[in-house]
């Protein structure tokens, strides 16, 4: 159970970090799994596309292609909703962070 428990909370940690990703700069699938690797989160493609669909699908996120070294790569930005969202998350994660950080 508690392992269930702890995979909803980051599983709502990753979608936040990848919304900030998102604003900096567009990015593909694969160079998220390597940010999110170095932050400690094992996300395997079979994980990470499935969020990003469904981020995607709530209008968070949006998807385009660029065509580079000859092959397709599907890339993700942040949309005017998912910026909206961020910044109400990132409130929530702030306060939350001065209440329980002793």
């Amino acid at each position: 159970m508690h392992e269930k428990i702890m995979r909803k909370f980051f599983l709502g940690f990753i979608q936040i970090h990848i919304l900030h990703h998102a604003k900096k700069e567009p990015f593909f699938g694969s160079w998220m799994i390597e940010e999110l690797k170095e932050h400690g989160y094992q996300m395997s493609p079979g994980t990470l596309y499935p969020l990003l669909h469904t981020m995607e699908s709530s209008h968070l996120l949006e998807k385009f292609e660029v065509l580079a070294g000859g092959k397709v790569r599907k890339y993700y930005r942040i949309t005017d909703e998912g910026t909206a969202v961020l910044e109400e998350a990132r409130k929530k994660a702030y306060e939350l962070f001065k209440e329980i950080k002793d």
